[in-house]
């Protein structure tokens, strides 16, 4: 077979692998991600802390509540995590030829992936927030809904793409984080195991990448649920209205507020869905390549 044909090949399974990962991604870890979401953008004094979060929902809304905006994550994910992973294999060819990378290299091509990834990531997300911004009065709306209002009041720009500079700034460190972390946990196993890595150690090394997903830039994901639920677009400079909202949120509840549902977005990356994610993709991506010899 070609050279051509084999890398047309790879760069086909790292996309099927990727929209397999997302979808187990968003599967899985949904329910958590409203958790989440809901603990950065509700009102102050709404919820007393996540776990009234998830209780309040679940009593007031039913169980299924929690699944609030999965339909816009899983149209897309697939497309997102088939960007990101294809990206970030992409990028690894660029830092370097060899195909061993030091972890800073690593780093290097997640920054880039994350880069790349912003461009989709960022209208899944802002329609996701805003589904999960509603509380189950007579007046939310369904996604189409929101879809055609953010379209028809602020376009494409304003609208569908509100957020995206923060999304941008956000996903650069997380997927530095995200990759470092993984191949450094996977790498450790490897040692032990060989090539031939257990399912457990790669569901450890997705939960160690997960956790430092969040860790490396949690701050500006509260900054950008904020931004993205907001009546209006943010105006001035990308790096003046971050700056301002930072302000806001730290006027409001102090630092801590830069931090507000964080547990549920490490329980939920660390454990579940960055878990099943990274299970998901390099289980997939091991069959195509058996299967395609690509």
């Amino acid at each position: 077979m070609s050279r051509p044909i084999m890398s047309y090949l790879s760069t086909v399974n790292d996309l099927v692998a990727g929209s397999v990962g997302g979808a187990a991604q968003v599967l899985v870890g949904q329910p958590l991600d409203t958790v989440k979401t809901r603990a950065q953008i509700a009102p102050k004094g709404m919820f007393k802390g996540p776990m009234d979060v998830l209780a309040q929902t679940v009593r007031k809304e039913g169980f299924f509540a929690l699944y609030k905006g999965m339909a816009s994550p899983l149209l897309g994910i697939a497309g997102v995590n088939s960007l990101l992973f294809a990206s970030y294999v992409y990028s690894k060819r660029i830092v370097s030829p060899f195909p061993q990378l030091s972890l800073k290299e690593i780093a290097i091509a997640g920054a880039m992936a994350g880069a790349a990834n912003a461009i989709l990531a960022s209208p899944v997300e802002m329609f996701k927030v805003r589904m999960q911004g509603q509380y189950g009065a007579a007046t939310d709306k369904k996604l189409r809904d929101v879809a055609k209002e953010m379209w028809r009041d602020w376009g494409f720009r304003n609208g569908v793409m509100r957020g995206y500079w923060v999304t941008f700034a956000r996903e650069i460190p997380a997927y530095a984080g995200f990759y470092t972390a993984f191949e450094f946990s996977k790498r450790k196993f490897q040692s032990k195991y060989g090539d031939k890595v257990p399912v457990w150690a790669l569901l450890a090394s997705g939960s160690t990448g997960g956790i430092a997903y969040w860790l490396s830039c949690y701050p500006l994901d509260v900054i950008k649920s904020r931004i993205q639920l907001r009546q209006t677009p943010p105006t001035g400079k990308p790096w003046r209205y971050m700056t301002n909202e930072i302000r806001m949120v730290i006027a409001e509840s102090g630092i801590t507020g830069l931090f507000r549902g964080l547990s549920p977005s490490l329980l939920r990356t660390s454990i579940p869905a960055g878990a099943s994610t990274f299970a998901a993709f390099e289980l997939t991506r091991e069959f195509l390549t058996e299967s395609t010899g690509a």
